[in-house]
């Protein structure tokens, strides 16, 4: 054989060699390089970063359920990196994608491992690379908390509102069958006022409810005088007190200030005013009080009356709730007037505290922040021009009137210091 050949076939020979050991390496190599990928659990580039800017709870798990990266929100359920997911609905949804795509459920979660105030949340499990899953849980509470107040809302007003416009309905027929008889005619038509005065009550009170609990129902708030607030409430409500026999007294601390609305102030004092009048036995007394503590002012309205049992506080600041349904249909309660009070004084940055007594009465406490009241800066202010000394006595004795101590706050004698929170 020639030698050329020779050195031709061994040259081709070597080459095919080479080139299988070459493809042979280079297999191992990806071989090795796909077997680090399935088993690293790295995170990929920018995903800490994402994490750190999201709201909602979020969290990198590898399979066995080790939280290696989460979002600062995810501490909330008690979800933190290192260690494992205890939860097993979240497990159970985690190994759910684990070949791949997203799966999606929701479920009840208790905030800071404690079984107290769970949460409704949407939780969303994602692969995002051969060892790792994305979790993103998603609060969705007030959600519920706000359909649920949407559909008891229409459903309680479209209740309520049937009963008045039915019996309108009725007096209309019976007024026009009974057209012959003056008498009968007089005594249907007051009963129609008496329905036409009860609906109109109640479609102010739900108009007043629904621009409490919208985002834009108030203006601009100033500086409101609780003085003004409780005379006008008081003196709004004595005609409603006299007839029912109850004695309406107030008491406490004067010159205090609030910032917000004074008719809204005026209306939720009011609620509190008619409440303690209507459930209140006739002989006994009804208490307004005002006292400042602190940098909070307290607006308290105690009636020696039936009371509340404890069954019924924890409902007895919801729409149309009545702890005694009898009385109110008596009365023509629309069952709003506590809602009302609750909404404005938690507006006003306040809350509203409850104690009660089964047959000893009720004592409703409105808790306002405090501010300086506007005399404080006139006073501080220099006086460029000097008034006539007369006219200085004059303001120098109605101030001291507004300041003058008055008699202990009847609402302090049946107030407890261990009042119940609402």
């Amino acid at each position: 054989m020639d030698s050329t050949l020779l050195a031709l076939l061994a040259l081709g020979l070597g080459v095919a060699i080479g080139a299988g050991i070459a493809a042979m390496i280079v297999a191992a190599m990806r071989a090795r390089t796909a077997a680090e990928q399935q088993a690293s659990t790295d995170l990929p580039d920018g995903l800490t970063d994402v994490l750190a800017a999201m709201d909602d709870a979020a969290c990198a798990v590898d399979p066995s359920g080790l939280v290696t990266a989460a979002s600062t929100a995810a501490a909330r359920f008690g979800i933190e990196v290192g260690a494992t997911l205890e939860n097993p609905e979240l497990r159970q949804l985690v190994r759910a994608v684990r070949e791949g795509g997203s799966e999606t459920a929701t479920m009840r979660l208790a905030r800071g491992g404690r079984q107290l105030d769970p949460r409704l949340v949407a939780a969303r499990a994602k692969r995002i690379g051969p060892r790792l899953n994305l979790l993103i849980i998603r609060d969705i509470t007030e959600q519920e908390r706000l359909e649920q107040m949407r559909t008891d809302f229409v459903a309680n007003t479209s209740h309520e509102l049937k009963t008045p416009v039915g019996a309108v309905s009725l007096l209309a027929e019976a007024i026009e069958s009974a057209a012959d008889d003056p008498a009968q005619v007089r005594a249907f038509a007051t009963r129609i006022q008496a329905e036409a005065a009860r609906l109109g009550q109640l479609t102010g009170r739900i108009m007043s409810l629904s621009r409490l609990q919208s985002s834009d129902g108030f203006g601009t708030f100033g500086a409101v005088a609780i003085d003004e607030v409780v005379a006008t409430s008081v003196e709004g409500h004595a005609v409603q007190a006299a007839s029912a026999g109850v004695e309406l007294s107030r008491g406490g601390d004067r010159g205090a200030w609030v910032r917000g609305d004074a008719q809204i102030l005026i209306e939720a004092v009011g609620n509190l005013i008619a409440n303690a009048i209507v459930y209140s036995p006739r002989g006994s007394r009804v208490g307004v009080g005002v006292r400042i503590d602190d940098g909070v002012v307290e607006i308290s309205v105690s009636d020696q009356g039936i009371g509340i049992e404890e069954a019924d506080r924890e409902r007895i600041f919801e729409r149309f709730y009545r702890a005694d349904e009898a009385r109110s249909r008596r009365t023509g309660g629309t069952g709003l007037g506590l809602s009302i009070v609750k909404h404005a004084t938690q507006r006003h940055g306040g809350e509203v505290r409850l104690w009660s007594r089964p047959g000893r009465g009720s004592t409703f406490t409105m808790r306002l922040p405090q501010i300086a009241g506007p005399d404080a800066d006139e006073d501080m202010a220099p006086r460029k021009n000097k008034k006539p000394k007369k006219d200085k006595k004059k303001r120098q004795e109605r101030k001291a009137s507004r300041l003058a101590p008055s008699p202990a706050n009847p609402a302090e004698t049946t107030r407890a210091d261990t009042g119940e929170l609402v």
